[in-house]
């Protein structure tokens, strides 16, 4: 097994610490970004969807015509375009980027926020749509001749794609039983944030008893939040200040931690987590999960880069293939990702892996 890193791109260089830029697109930070993730060895960058944020897919298009090696996750949502048609933007997309793309399919958690595109529909229902979706989207890039489809949600008379993927990994997410089960049947790799220990090797007996139903293997990713200091005790104070800084800009606005549960699994894991105290594991820091509501990507490894190396060396362990990390800082953080923190992990999963093979 070896080990992926995937980076970020949003539209500007904005984080939770620095609203300042809003969400408008900022073309020098998007291809300075891409060069300088590109250049620290990133494998992937997430393009992230939002529904009143730039379009993803044609983010990606103008980050790989400016990169030659780095690769794209394309947030996806399904519901809103046909899966036929999706299949054949991803197809053409992957073709002109030269194998370079990957798609993460977001089911989509929140009832108020996918109104906003017009999606009335139910969580559950959004799983079972979710489903079909994929099903014909790949039976669009795979089949040879034209195909019918009859279902609930879509019918298809004839489909056939002329342009093929090279290949397009499906990332997929969610800790409920509805997604687990639709993960466990079109994943190539299961995505989800940041948990401890236990919480990993539970979701990731769920995810591969899921596949195994289907006679699937799966891969995992963990997004995380790095927070990197020459010491410990930096590295902790860093954490304590993002905390502060999140504290004080959601109670100037007059936004205060909701009290009721979110309607998403994920965040709900992340908030029992959280609610034990900011620190779990040896460096698992859930701070900005805590006073943020757990919204997205909201936990993190603490210490010196090799402390959190080794920190991500022992989630590999437990079967994790994939890290997608981000800091609070994006375009400089990345770089310092790239410097410090990549060449680490990579040389400790060369020689954990070496080690394993000599043993077996």
């Amino acid at each position: 097994m070896s080990v992926q890193f995937i980076g970020y791109i949003g539209f500007n260089n904005s984080s939770e610490v620095d609203p300042t830029h809003g969400r408008q697109l900022d073309r020098d930070y998007v291809e300075a970004a891409a060069k300088a993730q590109e250049a620290g060895g990133f494998d992937r960058v997430l393009i992230p969807f939002g529904s009143s944020s730039p379009e993803s897919q044609i983010v990606a298009a103008h980050a790989a015509a400016i990169t030659s090696k780095l690769g794209f996750l394309i947030a996806h949502r399904p519901g809103f375009t046909q899966p036929t048609l999706a299949a054949r933007q991803l197809a053409t997309l992957d073709q002109l980027s030269g194998g370079r793309i990957a798609v993460h399919v977001i089911t989509g958690g929140a009832d108020e926020e996918m109104a906003r595109d017009g999606d009335t529909s139910n969580k559950t229902l959004r799983y079972e749509r979710t489903d079909e979706y994929l099903t014909v989207l790949k039976q669009e890039w795979t089949s040879a001749e034209p195909f019918d489809h009859s279902g609930r949600f879509y019918n298809v008379r004839q489909g056939f794609s002329a342009i093929k993927p090279t290949r397009v990994p499906i990332f997929f997410g969610g800790a409920s039983d509805e997604a687990i089960d639709v993960a466990g049947r079109h994943a190539d790799v299961y995505a989800y944030w940041g948990e401890t220990h236990a919480q990993t090797r539970e979701l990731v007996a769920r995810v591969r008893a899921s596949a195994a139903r289907y006679g699937r293997n799966v891969g995992f990713s963990m997004s995380l939040r790095p927070i990197i200091a020459g010491t410990e005790e930096g590295a902790w104070k860093r954490a304590d200040e993002v905390v502060e800084r999140v504290r004080f800009l959601r109670e100037s606005k007059g936004i205060q931690t909701s009290d009721h549960t979110p309607v998403n699994v994920g965040s709900q894991r992340l908030l029992q987590t959280a609610a034990h105290g900011y620190r779990a594991d040896k460096r698992l820091w859930t701070g900005l999960a805590a006073v943020g509501g757990a919204q997205g990507n909201s936990t993190g490894l603490v210490g010196t880069p090799e402390q959190v190396a080794e920190g991500l060396l022992d989630y590999y362990d437990l079967g994790v293939d994939h890290f997608l990390i981000r800091g609070f800082d994006p375009l400089q953080d990345a770089i310092g990702y790239g410097r410090e923190l990549l060449p680490l992990v990579r040389e400790l999963v060369a020689k954990h892996d070496a080690t394993r093979a000599v043993a077996s």
